[in-house]
């Protein structure tokens, strides 16, 4: 399996208004490393995962509407409790969504939050 890693960073901010957060039901601010992995079996015709330019684009274009922005003032994410594992899926639905066409193989998210914890989503790409 072959792969390619690139990251980015994004700084939210949001509440978690559910009693299993404790203080986090509060609003307050988060920096999250974000790593987006693409994982191939096979190199394509050019012997590449995925052209990098492409990937750091991407994931650019996939977090400006969150850079420092409440999340909770914003429409899509009414209701939802934006946790990290949340955010990873979504964050790789807009990759996905980008890339298909033009990538086919597995997709890997992950946000860091701080130096020692991180969550991550992964899924194909089709």
């Amino acid at each position: 399996m072959f792969s390619v890693k690139i990251r980015d960073h994004v700084m939210i901010a949001h509440s978690l208004p559910s009693p299993a957060f404790g203080p986090a039901q509060q609003l307050h601010g988060a920096t999250y490393v974000v790593d987006a992995e693409f994982f191939r079996a096979d190199l394509d015709e050019n012997n590449i995962v995925i052209d990098i330019d492409i990937a750091h684009k991407t994931l650019a274009a996939a977090l400006a509407p969150l850079k420092y922005q409440n999340l909770d003032a914003l429409p899509q994410f009414a209701g939802k409790l934006t946790t990290t594992e949340f955010l990873a899926r979504h964050i790789h639905q807009e990759i996905a969504a980008a890339v298909k066409g033009s990538f086919a193989g597995k997709l890997r998210i992950t946000l860091g939050e701080s130096h020692v914890a991180w969550a991550s989503y992964e899924a194909d790409v089709a």
